[in-house]
This record gives structure tokens, sequence and C-alpha cells, in this order.
């Protein structure tokens, strides 16, 4: 009786399977998974030279904090897939380029080189370099087509116990604080929620959605053409200023009178 044996199998042969099924793996993956908004996404809408322009005006301006490929160092942090939105934000309101380390990063004028077309070129590269929000359009943020209403219940619902009821800013913990709004232009204010900036938490599009973002900034907007009919604001903060004001000129007052009716009686007795 003949006796078959199978061949034997080169030592490599399982290695050679694995490399073969992860290259399908491999190829897969970038057929079939969603594209982010990248480099190549950039080129194909006719951005590239933004892009470009962006990444000289990166290496040259915020390379020092964040790292030649933005990937961040001990100075700032990565800005791989923080979106443009973040980069707008940041720059048009001063925050950045940081004039120095601190608790947090303060509102303050454009530094003399920033301009909005350069802005607009690095928050491309930023953009191109993994995705992530991207700079509202002006219809979002017109506060003319949001109600005002609507605006201020989600406001109070989600911002006073920091903002105050009219945006004045308030101080948080560790030296943080959250700013006055009366500075912020109605981007920005869009920006903010959508990238959560310093202390402030994220309110992506499945949280607050963009027709009621655009009604809060329509609140924000509508609470600073308000009147004070019952005399000085005192800085709309609230209780604080209020009773600072009532304890120096109220009982400073009560004191002042005191003291006058007292000398007055002993003028008399005398």
């Amino acid at each position: 009786m003949t006796r078959i044996t199978a061949g034997r199998r080169h030592p490599l042969a399982r290695y050679a399977v694995l490399l073969f099924a992860l290259a399908l793996l491999g190829v897969a993956y970038a057929l079939f998974s969603p594209k982010s908004q990248s480099a190549d996404a950039a080129i194909a809408s006719g951005k590239v030279d933004d892009v470009k322009a962006g990444e000289e005006l990166f290496q040259a301006h915020c390379m020092s904090c964040h790292g030649p490929q933005a990937r961040g160092t001990a100075d700032g942090p990565t800005l791989v897939g923080v979106g443009a939105a973040s980069v707008d934000f940041q720059m048009s309101s001063g925050r950045m380029p940081l004039a120095q380390q601190g608790s947090q990063a303060p509102r303050k004028p454009l530094a003399a080189w920033v301009t909005q077309e350069k802005i607009d070129n690095i928050a491309a590269y930023v953009q191109s370099l993994g995705g992530g929000p991207t700079v509202p359009s002006k219809e979002q943020v017109d506060p003319a087509k949001g109600n005002a209403a609507k605006g201020g219940e989600l406001f109070r619902a989600n911002c006073i116990s920091c903002h105050n009821w009219v945006g004045a800013g308030g101080a948080l913990t560790a030296g943080k604080y959250a700013p006055n709004l009366n500075s912020s232009s109605p981007a920005q204010i869009y920006e903010a929620m959508l990238t959560g900036p310093q202390a402030m938490p994220v309110f992506n599009d499945s949280t607050i959605t963009p027709e009621q973002k655009r009604d809060m900034i329509a609140y924000i907007v509508s609470v600073r053409e308000q009147t004070d009919p019952g005399g000085f604001g005192l800085g709309r903060i609230g209780p604080v200023t209020e009773g600072l004001v009532a304890w120096i000129v109220g009982i400073g007052g009560i004191v002042l009178a005191a003291i006058w009716i007292t000398a007055k009686r002993r003028q008399a007795n005398d």
C-alpha cells in the first residue's frame, strides 16, 4: 500500500499570508473609509495656494510654540484636528500669537503682521493637517436671522453660570475667567461654542444645533443694545457690584448722617 505524504510548507509562508492580508486591509480602508478634510481636499477645492501660504506663515510665526508640523511642544498644544474655526477664533480675537504664558490667553489687539487674509491662510493650513470644525458662513452667524427670545432661553440654560446673564463674564477657578462677550463678533461667538477655547466646554452641532447657535448670537447682540432704565449699569455684572455700591454709598451715607447729627447735637448743647 502506497503512503501519500503532503508536501511540507515553507516556514515563511505564514508570514507571506499575513502580509498579504494586511495589504488587502490597507487597500480596503483607503477605498472605503470616509475622507477627511486634508491637504488633498484643500487642493481639490482650489485652495492649495492658501494652504502653502499658510504653511509659510505658520513656520515663521507659530512653529516655535506648536512645532514644525503643528504637533505641539512643551509650550503649545498640537493643532492637528482643531480645525480652521479654532485658528480664526484665536487669531482674530488677538489671543494668538500668545504674548506670554499664563493661566489663560487674554483678548488683545491684533499683532502688527496679522490681517484677515493671513488668518485665513493659516486656518487653511491647519485645516489641511487633520480636518476639524470649519469657519462658519455669514448666514450661520447673522443675528438678524436668529430668534433672540429662543436664544435667551438657551443662553440662560447653558452659559449664564459663567458669562453672566448679559454676557459680562465672570471669574472661574485657577486664575481663569469667562470673558466679556461685548467685544466678540458673531463669528467668534459661534466659533467659541464650536471649539471650546480655554475653560469653555465644546457645544458641537449635536448638542446645540447651528440654528440654536444663531439664536444665541441674536440674544447676545440684542442685550448689548439694551439700555439701563434704572440708572447706571454698574458693569452689568449683577449683585456683586450692586452690593458693593449699596454698602459704600448706602452704609457710608448712614454713617456720615449719624456723625452730622451727633455734631449738630453737640453744638446745640454747647
